[in-house]
């Protein structure tokens, strides 16, 4: 959708020509987030803003949909484009139906059209239309105003957006709600988006594909993943932190490594046939208890079913967590430090078990990877022979 031919920005100074972007050339696919990060001064919000001609280009090109843009009229381009900056910039003076509107005004659409629009935009970003379209931005708060700006970008249903850190004025709290957001509505709207960001963990977040650049040049274009697991130099490395193993865990969701290899018990089974099965699946400290849908309802431990006469429903104990197939590894990771544990169960939305996931797992597919990429050995999701032990609530 967006293709960059060495494109260039000198920008004349007192001090002699200053070079902000230096030959920049890359392509983002139709319906991905583009994150433009790096340092201050080094060419992200330059290279963004050439692409809708705020900043007009020393040399080079840009490219929309397979059209070069140079012969189109400046504001042609820009009434195709969606723009969110950091500062927001609604028109103070015009109420929040007027500046979401001004798009499609401009455009040629009919009042009705662009005030139902209006309404629709307002459903999308979670802000009731009768309580909000007649008041001004001065009386919204910091947030509001900035889904306001989303809504204004998005009025008109332009394919591309551009977005110049436009979350970074918001409090960490509201931001991380206001990211969630947009990227539910990019699973609707299929987007193509150029996104500036200082941040690294942002960009990890929301980003399909991530261009770090630095002193005007674009040093490396690459998935969240292979940035992380593969920077191409120190610079690149030393940017994303000594933790840039841990932010990969943020990219991974339990069903990429969960093993359905996980043994259970109804609590109606004996406690004999509770140790039998502990000692099958080769568990050293506990078995998982289900019940009828196949649910997680308790744990068994070993020494209980070792030392003790009767059925598992009268001798369970508490479940420490469970995960979900659409959790990223952040969060198993952080239950499995906070309760000690080296195994979760993983059910589905229904709450139904269907599968394990185990610290060993983890990391073996976090290793796979920086070797992949190293051109050692392919990727390996297998997780079988884990210690698939609850530690903590086994013991005595």
């Amino acid at each position: 959708m967006i293709r960059l031919d060495n494109l260039t920005k000198v920008f004349d100074t007192p001090k002699g020509a200053v070079i902000a972007a230096d030959h920049i050339s890359m392509e983002v696919p139709a319906g991905e987030i583009c994150i433009l990060l790096g340092p201050s001064g080094c060419g992200k919000t330059t290279t963004l803003k050439m692409v809708n001609r705020i900043i007009r280009p020393t040399s080079g090109k840009v490219f929309l949909d397979g059209e070069d843009t140079t012969g189109m009229d400046t504001q042609d381009l820009r009434r195709s484009i969606g723009y969110v900056i950091q500062q927001i910039g609604l028109f103070p003076n015009m109420t929040i139906e007027e500046n979401i509107t001004v798009v499609p005004k401009l455009l040629g659409w009919d009042k009705a059209r662009y005030k139902e629009r209006a309404r629709e935009m307002m459903a999308m970003i979670a802000l009731e239309p009768d309580a909000f379209l007649k008041r001004y931005p001065s009386e919204l708060s910091g947030g509001q105003q900035q889904r306001i700006g989303v809504a204004r970008a998005l009025a008109a249903d332009p394919p591309l957006m551009l977005m110049d850190e436009p979350f970074g004025a918001i409090d960490p709290i509201n931001r991380a709600v206001i990211q969630d957001e947009f990227l539910k509505m990019q699973q609707e709207l299929n987007k193509t988006i150029m996104f500036v960001s200082h941040d690294i963990d942002e960009a990890i977040k929301m980003g399909d594909r991530i261009a770090v650049f630095r002193e005007g040049k674009l040093v490396q274009y690459s998935t969240p993943d292979d940035l992380l697991a593969a920077p191409k130099n120190s610079f690149v490395e030393s940017f994303l932190g000594e933790d840039r193993a841990l932010k990969r865990l943020n990219l991974v969701k339990v069903r990429e490594i969960v093993s359905d290899e996980i043994g259970s018990v109804r609590p109606d089974d004996t406690l004999e046939t509770a140790r039998q099965r502990i000692e099958d699946f080769g568990y050293q400290n506990a078995i998982l208890m289900v019940n009828d849908k196949h649910q997680p309802v308790g744990i068994i431990t070993h020494a209980v079913a070792r030392t003790t006469k009767g059925f598992c429903r009268d001798h369970f104990q508490g479940i420490p967590a469970l995960v979900n197939l659409d959790d990223d590894l952040r969060k198993v990771a952080s239950l499995m430090f906070a309760h000690d544990i080296t195994w979760l169960p993983c059910v589905d939305d229904d709450g139904r078990v269907c599968g394990q996931i185990t610290q060993r797992a983890i990391t073996r597919h976090l290793g796979s990877r920086y070797r992949a990429l190293q051109g050692d050995v392919p990727p390996n999701n297998d997780s079988s022979g884990d210690d698939s032990l609850i530690d903590t609530v086994a013991k005595e």
